[in-house]
């Protein structure tokens, strides 16, 4: 399988410093990409830059909250400082606040449509020229299972992560003309800090492992993998797809 690779690829990727994000990073690295993380909290994206380059990999962070407009602008000439062109966007950054819908404040709602949603299309939008430039440019956008299905996490992340579904489709017809395919990954529970109040309750778990034919939480590495097929010009017959990564539950029924 060494044609299955990333190399000379430019990605830039949103919540970058932990997670799916994190674990996308190092999978691209390991396949040769030169890699842009970008996350809000400047000592972690530091700490997990420089360890990064201290083991030999091309990689750079841009501390910027992408749910503003100045964050993206941030994001934007970071972009451009460093690259003429961007191979691949992945659009990682998310939040939630899990709660019954009429006990959420219109500023909640707002805020997780902000990160969830809003991010990733401005971002999506004001990158187009630099992807009109790439090298067989794709962009993934990381959904959620809750994007197809009501899973208990709030129907603000579930309408975030539909939206992300149809614009994964709509710029994926939009876009195929310029060279640019457009897809999604939607994981089920995986390890990551996001998930981790939900997977600390063991009745939650339970109620999650029996749902899952594969009996399992998913690793951010198992998602991070998908996420790089997706990238990797092997999969350049490949657009407007939602690639769902959770160990079978949407085929689960009673």
């Amino acid at each position: 399988m060494k044609d299955w690779a990333l190399a000379g690829k430019r990605a830039l990727i949103t919540g970058g410093s932990k997670g799916i994000g994190l674990a996308t990073a190092d999978e691209f690295l390991s396949l040769g990409a030169e890699v842009l993380i970008v996350a809000r909290g400047q000592a972690e994206l530091e700490r997990v830059v420089e360890e990064r380059r201290n083991a030999g990999f091309s990689i750079a962070g841009v501390q910027a909250d992408v749910s503003t407009e100045a964050g993206r602008q941030a994001v934007i000439e970071a972009v451009r400082t460093r690259w003429d062109g961007l191979d691949i966007l992945v659009n990682n950054a998310g939040t939630n606040i899990r709660r019954p819908t009429v006990e959420y404040t219109a500023e909640e709602v707002a805020h997780i449509f902000a990160v969830n949603f809003t991010s990733a299309y401005e971002l999506t939008r004001a990158l187009y020229p630099l992807l009109c430039r790439g090298n067989g440019a794709a962009v993934v956008n990381v959904a959620s299972v809750a994007g197809m299905l009501d899973v208990g996490s709030g129907s603000p992340y579930g309408a975030t992560k539909a939206a992300m579904l149809q614009m994964t489709r709509n710029l994926a017809g939009e876009w195929a003309q310029d060279g640019i395919r457009v897809n999604a990954v939607s994981p089920w529970y995986t390890e990551t800090p996001l998930a981790s109040p939900v997977l600390r309750d063991p009745a939650r778990l339970d109620r999650i492992l029996k749902r899952t034919p594969l009996a399992r939480i998913a690793s951010a590495e198992e998602v991070a993998a998908a996420i790089a097929f997706l990238a990797m010009d092997k999969a350049s017959y490949i657009t407007g797809v939602n690639l769902v990564v959770d160990g079978g539950m949407t085929i689960k029924g009673l």
